[in-house]
């Protein structure tokens, strides 16, 4: 791929395409008593998920980009879980607590910064509020420089079974150049504490296009790393929007790597790990082959959703806490982001919904296929058009963008087949725009695609 495709499609600011259409398209005209709605049939269309947001850390990453409070007293934390509580109380009664779960994902912010006895608490009213199912699967983002052992004991006994270890770089020069210093020594032990309480699949995020990184940097991480034999890795490029978080502004733009760095660094990570025995997984995952998301990946059954690629196919996802995104058959809703305004709707008991989207049958195609496109590097348009009842040619014909990808040379169209070129899947997201109708009309900066 040439230096000019890079930079031209590498440079492009894109979304993630964890959701369609994405945030930035949601509206206030969309509140509570459409979740209300959505919510009373919500068992009739099988097992959900629950995401539950816990919002605070004891110190600020510089890189992050999450909706977090830094708090060094445990008095917020505990108001916030009482309040998140009466939440699950709102949403039960408002979808029957009949509901069957089958995954439960505690996301963040640290969630781990909760104390033991809390964490069991808020699971003991999931458990009392939904109709877990007998195998559903638990996990929990953890931060491994405040994970205590007394946590960790808890997770096990409370059906924990997946976890995501915030790694970033083992490089002292970007950890100190991102305000985040984690040794080798601390992730080994959050890890060994972690299989011996029964979690048996682990996820290490990395992140590429940090300030002072280089390739050798991310090289080394990843042998680090690999040592310690995560089910999972997840490696991202670090998205740089100081006008959104002002925290960023702490970062040294001048250290930060170009377009072709960051390729560069990217491509070094995937083939670390792919020595090291994983399998490249999407645009940014990699699993050994016989973890459940490669089996996924290769049946074509992978998803993807709010937390990456996944094997999770439930259909309606319920988003619990501030900011949290949740997904019904009829579309998506998101709760406030301030904690005061998030807690207020609940104590007035109103469901603490902000915004959201009401999915249309056409948005309902372009999502499935931007989901195979993000999943698959390919979709089979004639196969859709077959599966949902609804002709795809308006979506190819006067396809400007389309169009420009394949004269480029990204992307092939045969037999009503698109598919992305070998060497250029890591500009997957700017295919997937191609079929975004609210691309580039929503005013929203996104991160760069590579």
């Amino acid at each position: 791929m040439s230096d000019n495709l890079v930079a031209k499609y590498g440079d492009a600011r894109l979304p993630r395409y964890t959701s369609y259409p994405t945030a930035p398209a949601f509206s206030a005209a969309v509140g509570p008593d459409e979740y209300v709605r959505g919510l009373a049939n919500i068992g009739k269309a099988g097992p959900v998920s629950v995401y539950l947001h816990v919002p605070f850390c004891r110190s600020m990453c510089w890189y992050c980009g999450c909706h977090t409070t830094i708090t060094r007293q445990d008095a917020p934390v505990v108001e916030y879980l009482d309040v998140m509580s009466q939440e699950i109380e709102l949403v039960s009664f408002a979808a029957g607590n009949d509901v069957p779960v089958k995954n439960v994902h505690f996301g963040g912010g640290t969630p781990t910064i909760m104390k033991p006895q809390e964490f069991t608490a808020l699971m003991a009213k999931l458990r009392s509020a939904f109709a877990f199912e007998a195998d559903a699967s638990v996990a929990v983002e953890i931060d491994p420089r405040t994970l205590a052992a007394s946590m960790i004991e808890v997770l096990g006994e409370n059906g924990v079974d997946r976890a995501s270890l915030g790694v970033q770089s083992f490089d002292p020069m970007v950890q100190a150049a991102i305000h985040r210093m984690q040794s080798f020594e601390q992730t080994e032990a959050a890890v060994a504490g972690l299989r011996s309480a029964g979690v048996t699949s682990i996820n290490f995020d990395l992140i590429y296009g940090l300030p002072k990184q280089t390739v050798q940097s991310c090289v080394e991480t990843v042998r680090l790393a690999a040592q310690l034999r995560p089910e999972r890795f997840a490696v991202f490029g670090y998205a740089h929007i100081p006008a959104f978080k002002k925290h960023q502004r702490l970062i040294d733009e001048a250290s930060l790597p170009d377009a072709r760095q960051r390729n560069e660094q990217a491509e070094a990570i995937a083939q670390e790990l792919e020595k090291a025995g994983y399998e490249r997984i999407g645009l940014d995952h990699f699993a050994l082959p016989e973890d459940q998301l490669a089996v996924a990946a290769r049946e074509g059954k992978m998803r993807r959703n709010f937390q990456g690629y996944t094997t999770d196919d439930c259909d309606s996802l319920i988003g619990l806490g501030a900011s949290a995104i949740g997904r019904l058959p009829t579309g998506y809703m998101q709760n406030h982001v301030p904690l005061g305004l998030y807690a207020e709707r609940v104590a007035s008991g109103v469901l603490p919904t902000a915004k959201g989207y009401l999915l249309t049958e056409e948005d309902k195609l372009r999502g499935r296929i931007i989901e195979r496109l993000m999943c698959d590097f390919e979709v089979d348009l004639g196969r859709l058009s077959r599966e949902l009842g609804f002709d795809t040619g308006f979506l190819v014909e006067r396809n400007e963008r389309l169009g420009e990808l394949v004269t480029d040379g990204v992307v092939t169209i045969r037999d009503n087949r698109i598919v992305v070129s070998q060497d250029a899947r890591f500009m997957v997201r700017a295919v997937a725009a191609a079929f975004d109708a609210y691309f580039g009309s929503l005013g929203r900066t996104h991160s760069k695609a590579a």
